[in-house]
């Protein structure tokens, strides 16, 4: 399996977990929201819409496409400090996030 097809594994598994556990939007942000230029558009959206709307969509559009993925790539600590401790999902959300970010530190492709 390719580091593409891996990434693509843990992009579902994020996916599905927000689905599961009702985190999942129907209806998209307003498109002033993705002007934000702060990372993870903490100024304009809540940690795991940002994961929804923007993280997801734009990996998928990298991996679709064949596109080079991220060299250097982290969320996980990002999201161990934003969402907060007593957030029911939170060790699930953190465990699919640091598996996605284990694939970033290989150098294979």
């Amino acid at each position: 399996m390719t580091t593409h097809d891996r990434v693509r594994q843990q992009l579902h598994a994020l996916e599905t977990l927000l689905r599961e556990h009702r985190h999942w939007r129907l209806d998209a942000p307003q498109a002033h929201l993705f002007t934000s230029t702060q990372p993870f558009f903490m100024d304009t959206m809540e940690p795991l819409e940002w994961l929804q709307w923007v993280l997801i969509p734009r990996m998928h559009t990298l991996l679709d496409n064949t596109q080079p993925l991220p060299e250097a790539f982290a969320v996980a600590p990002y999201y161990e400090m934003a969402l907060a401790a007593d957030h029911p999902q939170r060790e699930a959300i953190l465990a699919v996030l640091q598996d996605l970010d284990a694939l970033f530190a290989r150098d294979e492709s």
